[in-house]
């Protein structure tokens, strides 16, 4: 029986710019392909046939073109010379995309694995709850986004999104609304009573859309603004800009 692989764009060692982690030096590995296409999608090279990119010495950009797919023995073999390196430095493993989750088959093997070196942290769009369940065993922290139309241009998402909510909720969970200057009360309202149906407590975070240069291209006013009413239903809400942009992080 053949191993099971995945088609990687890149992995690399960088600090996380969004959410909760913000700060936090991880490794990331990009998982390539998505079951949305977003309006305001900021990782293209999730969507190449290209060759997958793996950074040699972390944090020090120095990426050599790796053939797809990728085996889980490489994988191993590169962090495991990161943690013994430049002991602790990394605070967990950031699986992300693209959308991981399409890899269900592949990380039923990988996390258990990846998950012996560092605690994992799962990036997703927030609409396979399916592929989620079997794999929330292995996972420590979820960063779920929930897709509002005026950012993301997808709609009827919401049941998807409750769904893997109430899967999600047992582990450490925040989500994620990117907001822009088109967005409307309704889709702030929508969503603070979806996460608020599961559990007031999860936090939410307002990601205003961030120009690659680091610009916040949404009226301040009107971020707080969306802040407030989502207050009326959550016990936290916070507002972070993709800081990694600004920083010239990856």
């Amino acid at each position: 029986m053949s191993k099971p692989t995945a088609e990687l764009a890149e992995v690399f060692s960088s600090v996380q710019g969004e959410g909760l982690l913000i700060g936090q030096r991880q490794v990331f590995i990009r998982f390539r392909g998505c079951n949305l296409a977003c309006e305001y999608c900021d990782t293209p090279n999730a969507f190449t046939d290209e060759p997958g990119i793996l950074e040699q010495t972390p944090g020090r950009r120095d990426f050599v073109p790796t053939p797809n797919p990728v085996t889980l023995e490489r994988l191993i073999s590169l962090i495991d010379g990161w943690l013994r390196g430049w002991p602790g430095v990394h605070h967990s493993i950031s699986i992300t995309g693209g959308e991981p989750l399409l890899s269900q088959a592949t990380l039923l093997t990988w996390l258990p694995e990846l998950r012996k070196l560092l605690p994992i942290y799962l990036e997703t769009n927030g609409t396979l709850h399916t592929a989620l369940k079997p794999l929330i065993k292995d996972i420590d922290i979820i960063g779920m986004d929930i897709k509002i139309p005026s950012t993301s241009g997808c709609t009827n998402l919401w049941d998807d999104h409750r769904k893997f909510l109430e899967i999600a909720a047992h582990k450490e969970l925040f989500v994620k609304v990117i907001v822009g200057a088109e967005t409307q009360d309704w889709e702030i309202i929508r969503s603070s009573e979806l996460i608020s149906s599961v559990n007031r407590n999860i936090p939410l975070i307002f990601q205003p859309v961030t120009s690659i240069k680091g610009k916040v291209e949404v009226n301040p006013v009107r971020v707080l603004e969306l802040q407030e009413i989502a207050c009326r239903h959550l016990a936290e809400v916070r507002v972070i800009p993709q800081t990694h942009k600004f920083m010239a992080q990856l």
